[in-house]
């Protein structure tokens, strides 16, 4: 069976020429605003839940659904959305992503009703598949120099760190004055900024040879994907040896057996099966989804006990998680220079080390625990989620050939959000039936969870080599 290469239409631009220094900076600049917009819209709805759930009316599975529909669809997309900039032109995929973000912000803002709410939800991870690894690719082609290049990616990583961490205390902030509807309004001045900017200057690129799409392997990642959590979301309530439940379980095996089968028969798959065969590889990948797993499990624990347990306030419980944000701003950066030095084993021991120790301090929470282990515990999973990034790209990367580091990146993107899906699932689960008196003893399973990861970490840690090369493309 022979292919043809699609001209005309999707022939995508030749590559820009180089760009002034100012002009270079000023595209990482408009392509980091639109990456945190995406890590931000990842966790700063997790402090409004309470509020969401008591003017929507949505119990605590609704309110998973509402986190969850983001996440999930964004990391079934993340790899074909690349693939779609490659082909008609990064900056339009781009310019059409943050259109797209912009308008269901809009309608999550307007949402009447809690499936309404899930649904724009979903409608805005399409658009932020299109922001996070084509803005990356956009950075990198305008910026020839490997060293400025590398520079690009350490700010371009520090900003995604921050906007996942920074989520709840905007969140706080916005809800101190305003309603919960505050959280996805916010979100239109700024998309419109980077609209604006983006079109004056961000050049249009593309690769002059493009995978081609793999349909079928789209669908059957996103049924694979949305199966697992389903499972975890709707466990619970239809109970977990249900005949649902048990149907749930062989179609997700069925279909996932039918993901490995066809994308193992194809020439250009969406994912590779036989790249999980190399150990350092598979294991950056599932230490990419064990930090996500730990951050959002985190994040979603803190605000319903903190809120819930506690009756703090909204803008008392984001600023809680200060400790959280700031640990991984600082160590974040540290940890892309710790990588450029020696390699990415000592970081990863210091962010598996420093997870398992904040998942640790609170697996005996009460409802009476002090405030300070409580904020020691979040600024230890903040440090080891900083220093936690960078190694798991670069031992990703390292483990191919060159030329298949965006793929390396583009599989641990797509294991990140995979890995806060199950996060929020897995946390959800545990306390879908607590009422504020017994969600602390409820949530400590969830504790134990962080500190696994952790640990989990540890094990990717000993299986990175210790010297490798500066790490390698980072998309969100």
């Amino acid at each position: 069976m022979t292919t043809t290469t699609t001209t005309s239409a999707t022939t995508p631009p030749p590559v820009v020429p180089v760009l002034s220094a100012r002009r270079r900076w000023t595209v990482l600049a408009v392509c980091c605003l639109s990456m945190f917009l995406v890590g931000l819209d990842t966790t700063v709805v997790n402090v409004g839940l309470p509020a969401i759930g008591r003017g929507l009316g949505a119990d605590t599975r609704g309110l998973e659904w509402i986190v969850d529909a983001y996440t999930l669809v964004l990391a079934s997309l993340l790899i074909s959305s690349g693939a779609l900039a490659d082909r008609f032109g990064r900056r339009r995929i781009f310019q059409c992503g943050l259109v797209l973000f912009g308008a269901a912000s809009l309608l999550c803002a307007l949402a009447p009703t809690a499936g309404a709410l899930v649904a724009a939800r979903a409608l805005q991870g399409v658009g932020a598949s299109m922001l996070s690894p084509v803005g990356l690719a956009i950075v990198v082609n305008a910026m020839p120099d490997p060293k400025e290049r590398a520079q690009a990616i350490g700010v371009w990583a520090s900003v995604f760190g921050l906007s996942m961490a920074a989520g709840p205390v905007t969140g706080g902030a916005l809800l101190a004055g305003l309603d919960w509807r505050a959280l996805f309004w916010v979100n239109a001045p700024v998309v419109a900024a980077a609209l604006l900017l983006s079109a004056l200057f961000v050049p249009e690129s593309g690769e002059r040879r493009t995978r081609r799409l793999d349909l079928p392997g789209q669908l059957l990642l996103t049924v694979v994907l949305a199966a697992a959590v389903c499972l975890l979301i709707e466990g619970p309530r239809i109970g977990w040896t249900s005949p649902a439940a048990l149907a749930g379980y062989v179609g997700a095996a069925a279909a996932t057996a039918v993901f490995v089968r066809v994308e193992s028969r194809r020439t250009e798959p969406l994912v590779d099966p036989r790249l999980f065969r190399r150990p350092v590889f598979s294991g950056a990948v599932l230490g990419a989804v064990a930090v996500f797993v730990a951050l959002n499990t985190t994040l979603l624990l803190n605000t319903l006990y903190l809120q819930h347990t506690r009756g703090w306030t909204p803008l008392a419980a984001g600023v809680a998680s200060l400790p959280l944000a700031l640990g991984a701003l600082v160590c974040a950066p540290w940890s892309g220079r710790m990588v450029g030095r020696a390699g990415p084993r000592c970081p990863l021991l210091l962010a598996g080390g420093f997870l398992t120790a904040g998942g640790l301090c609170l697996v005996r929470l009460t409802p009476h625990t002090s405030v300070l282990l409580l904020l020691t515990a979040y600024a230890l999973i903040g440090i080891g989620f900083g220093f936690a990034n960078a190694p798991i790209t670069n031992t990703a990367v390292s483990a191919l050939p060159p030329d298949r580091a965006g793929v390396a990146g583009a599989l641990t993107s797509t294991a990140r959000q995979l890995g806060a899906a199950l996060g929020i699932a897995l946390a959800g689960g545990l306390v879908a039936t607590a009422d504020a008196r017994e969600l602390a003893r409820a949530s400590r399973p969830g504790w134990i969870l962080v500190a696994a990861c952790g640990a989990l970490l540890l094990l990717v840690a000993r299986a990175a080599r210790p010297k490798q090369a500066a790490p390698g493309p980072d998309p969100a």
